[in-house]
């Protein structure tokens, strides 16, 4: 069984290497994963990669949503098989071949994970940009359509709500990884841009592999007694199952 904190994957969604390094440095025992995403990746380039390896232990997820013609997405993956990630992302988007092209540059050396719906997208937002009302109505038919697809072309799973994955797990099996952002405790509250959110005790409920929790924890005024929280609430749960 995974130790609690291998769930948490923390975004470094910061602008500079000084910022990423300060956090790597403060939960680099606290975490499982750290994301890197467009924004960290624009600014210090694959060299952010070799500085995590260097300062943790923790495993790295590069979160870069590649969506793209067939050829440019597997020439893409293919460099990203050789830097040393757990995991990298694909957008679903409307292209079966290009999934298949991200999975074959990958060449099994990384996990390639599907974007079927970002968290931040409502059902108001996919009416606008054209779905039909059998999407638009129900979000989550969307993302299972997609999730079976991102299975079909060989990836490795899914990044998803959690208020998706257990509908996910059933129609995908056990192995099929789900990686859910749009984490929220609790015990944190305000205002922000996830839509579909849902707290860490419910996603491993229903089924969740891994947790990218950003927020919650850059904000609080103690990033590693957050973390621990989380971890907590993520053992509780896995101690009752």
């Amino acid at each position: 069984m995974k130790n609690p904190r291998d769930y948490i994957i923390f975004p470094l969604d910061v602008p500079t290497v000084k910022d990423a390094v300060r956090y790597i440095e403060m939960l680099a025992g606290e975490v499982g994963m750290f994301k890197v995403g467009l924004e960290l990746f624009v600014e210090a380039g694959p060299e952010i990669i070799n500085i995590i390896k260097k300062s943790s232990p923790a495993e790295i997820f590069l979160d870069l949503k590649f969506h793209d013609i067939p050829a440019t997405v597997q020439r893409a993956m293919n460099r990203v098989a050789e830097m040393g990630v757990r995991f990298a992302t694909v957008h679903c988007g409307e292209s079966f071949r290009m999934l298949e092209s991200a999975v074959t540059g990958g060449g099994g050396k990384v996990g390639v994970l599907g974007v079927t719906v970002l968290t931040s997208v409502s059902a108001e937002d996919i009416r606008t940009v054209g779905f039909s009302t059998e999407f638009s109505n129900n979000p989550a038919s969307l993302v299972l359509k997609r999730a079976a697809m991102v299975k079909a072309a060989g990836c490795a799973g899914v990044v998803c709500s959690g208020q998706e994955v257990k509908q996910i797990k059933a129609l995908c099996g056990r192995e099929f990884i789900a990686v859910t952002p749009g984490i929220r405790p609790a015990w944190q509250a305000g205002n922000d841009d996830q839509r579909r959110i849902v707290t860490p005790a419910r996603a491993i409920a229903d089924g969740s592999d891994y947790l990218v929790i950003g927020r919650p924890i850059r904000d609080a005024k103690d990033p590693v007694w957050a973390a621990r929280k989380v971890a907590e609430e993520i053992g509780g749960v896995l101690s009752a199952g």
